[in-house]
């Protein structure tokens, strides 16, 4: 399937030393966030998508108000996810809980989508897609890898955790 964030999480914790399940919660908070960027990409306002990967759009299944409304559970629910993850210090729940809200909000995905909705009425320079890519696909890739980095007790800046934000953000542009 298409869960490769969760996916980099699980594995960044299990290179690392880690005990997957350690990185279990901040995987499925990642998911959480991409599925509601998902509800909320298909929304009328924004790219107005009836089908996504065969199947109808949620606002076309369930109403928009509704899909709007899953969304938003889902967004907010994934920060109580990743900081009830009581397998790992609160000072690694604290800087995971912080990267999620980095790479979802308006420094990461939501600025890339801000971008997106620009091209939609305007051509993109080179570098103005690499950004929008690098931010609304590749900050919740990034952030998925890092996570799992976390999980498995790697501290911020070390030398496996850049790693793993090269490989992520490389993993984003493709």
């Amino acid at each position: 399937g298409k869960r490769v964030r969760p996916a980099l999480t699980l594995e960044f914790g299990r290179l690392f030393g880690g005990d997957p399940k350690n990185a279990l919660p901040f995987a499925a908070a990642v998911e959480m966030i991409h599925t509601f960027s998902l509800i909320h990409d298909d929304l009328p306002c924004m790219d107005d998508d009836d089908l996504r990967r065969g199947r109808p759009t949620n606002h076309k299944v369930f109403g928009e108000a509704y899909a709007l409304l899953a969304g938003d559970g889902l967004a907010l629910d994934a920060f109580g996810v990743a900081a009830s993850n009581t397998r790992v210090s609160a000072d690694v729940r604290a800087q995971a809980v912080v990267l999620l809200s980095q790479a979802a909000g308006c420094g990461g995905m939501v600025r890339g989508q801000i971008v997106d909705m620009f091209g939609e009425e305007n051509t993109l320079t080179y570098d103005e897609l690499l950004f929008l890519h690098a931010n609304k696909t590749g900050a919740l890739i990034r952030v998925a890898a890092q996570m799992g980095c976390l999980a498995a007790g790697c501290a911020m800046g070390s030398p496996e955790m850049l790693a793993a934000e090269g490989y992520a953000e490389r993993i984003g542009l493709a």
